[in-house]
C-alpha cells in the first residue's frame, strides 16, 4: 500500500483507502486466481465476438453492429474495475488518489448508462426487423445505426460528467478517508464530501434513474409490439424463428436489469458490508462475463462465425483489419 507523507497535508486529503475484500485475505491466492480467470474470460470472450463479427460478412448487419459496440463497452467496463480489484487481493487494502477514484466512478457510471442506452437501441432494432420487415433496410440505415450508437456513448458520458461536476465546489469531509468497497461507486463517492451534498445526491439519483428507467420502458414497449406481431404469425415455425432472433438480447436484458435491481433497488442497508460487496460483484464482474457466453450459446450465426474464426486462427489468417472497418460501420447495408 502506498504510504502518505505525514508532513504533507495536501497528500493527506487527496489519498483514499479502498478496503476491498480484506476479509478474504486468509484464502491466499484463491480469490485472486478466481477473479483473474473471470477477467480473462470476460475480455477474451467479448474480443472474440468483435473479431467474429468483423471476420464474417454474413454478420455485417445492424444487430451485430450494436453487439460489437456492446462487447467493446463490456471490455472497458470490466477493465475499469478488475485490475485494481486484482491488485487489492495481492496487497490487501489499496490506496487510491481522490482524482483516480473520481475518474473510476465517472467511467463506471458512464459505461453503465451507455449499456442501458445500447440495450434499448438493440431492442428498437429487433422491433423494426420483426414488425416492419419489408421497410427494415430503409428504416435501420447506416446513418441511423451510427446515430444511435454515437448518441448512446455521448449521452452516457455527458450526463455522468454533469453529476461529477456538482462535486467540484464541495469540500472533502475531515477524518477518515476509508471506503468500505472495492471500487468507487456512487454512494461512497458522495460520502466523501461535506456541505450541501443533497444537490449532488438528488441529481445523481435522478439522472441514473432516468438513464435506467427510460431505456427499460423503451425495451418493454418494443417487445410488447414484437409479441403482438409474433402472435399474429400463423406458422408455429415462423413464431419460433422470430422469437429466436430476440432470445439472446432478452437474456442479456434480464441478467443486466436483474442484477441492477438486486444491487441498487433491493434493501441492502442492513446487510453486512461483505454481503453488499458480493452483490455488487454480480453487477460489475459476472454480468460482463455472462453476456458473450449468452450470445455465443443462443445465437447460431455467432456460433458459426466463432467456429470459422477459430479455423482462421489455426491457419494464422485472422482478418484483424476487419475491426477497423467494423467500427466505422461502413459495411451496414443502407
Amino acid at each position: 500500500m502506498r504510504k502518505q507523507s505525514s508532513g504533507d497535508s495536501e497528500n493527506q486529503t487527496t489519498w483514499l483507502i479502498l478496503v476491498g475484500f480484506g476479509d478474504l485475505q486468509h484464502l491466499g491466492f484463491l480469490p485472486f486466481t478466481f477473479f483473474l480467470a473471470i477477467y480473462v474470460v470476460t475480455v477474451g470472450g467479448n474480443a472474440l465476438i468483435v473479431l467474429a463479427v468483423a471476420s464474417s460478412r454474413t454478420l455485417h448487419i445492424p444487430m451485430y453492429f450494436f453487439l460489437c459496440h456492446f462487447s467493446l463497452l463490456e471490455i472497458g467496463y470490466t477493465s475499469n474495475i478488475m485490475p485494481q480489484l486484482l491488485w487489492s487481493f495481492l496487497e490487501g487494502r489499496e490506496a487510491i488518489s481522490l482524482v483516480s477514484c473520481l475518474v473510476q466512478f465517472y467511467v463506471f457510471a458512464s459505461l453503465a448508462a451507455v449499456e442501458c442506452l445500447l440495450l434499448s437501441a438493440m431492442s428498437y432494432d429487433r422491433y423494426l426487423a420483426i414488425c416492419h420487415p419489408l421497410r427494415y433496410p430503409a428504416l435501420m440505415s447506416t446513418w441511423l445505426c451510427g446515430c444511435l450508437a454515437a448518441g448512446a456513448w455521448v449521452s452516457g458520458f455527458s450526463f455522468s460528467a454533469f453529476t461529477l461536476a456538482l462535486a467540484a465546489p464541495l469540500p472533502l469531509c475531515p477524518g477518515s478517508r476509508e471506503i468500505d468497497h472495492y471500487f468507487c461507486d456512487f454512494a461512497p463517492v458522495v460520502g466523501l464530501f461535506c456541505g450541501d451534498v443533497g444537490v449532488m445526491w438528488g441529481a445523481g439519483v435522478s439522472i441514473s434513474g432516468f438513464l435506467t428507467l427510460a431505456p427499460f420502458l423503451l425495451i418493454v414497449a418494443s417487445y410488447a409490439f414484437i409479441l403482438r406481431t409474433v402472435l399474429q404469425i400463423p406458422s408455429g415455425h415462423g413464431r419460433q424463428k422470430a422469437f429466436s432472433t430476440c432470445s439472446s438480447h432478452l437474456s442479456v436484458v434480464g441478467v443486466f436489469y436483474g442484477t441492477l435491481i438486486v444491487v441498487y433497488v433491493a434493501p441492502t442497508d442492513h446487510m453486512a458490508p461483505l454481503l453488499r460487496k458480493a452483490f455488487s460483484v454480480l453487477y460489475t464482474v459476472f454480468t460482463p462475463m455472462v453476456n458473450p457466453i449468452i450470445y455465443s450459446l443462443k445465437n447460431q450465426e455467432v456460433k458459426g462465425a466463432l467456429h470459422r474464426l477459430w479455423g482462421q486462427l489455426i491457419l494464422r489468417h485472422t482478418p484483424l483489419w476487419g475491426v477497423g472497418q467494423l467500427l466505422t460501420s461502413s459495411w451496414i447495408p443502407a
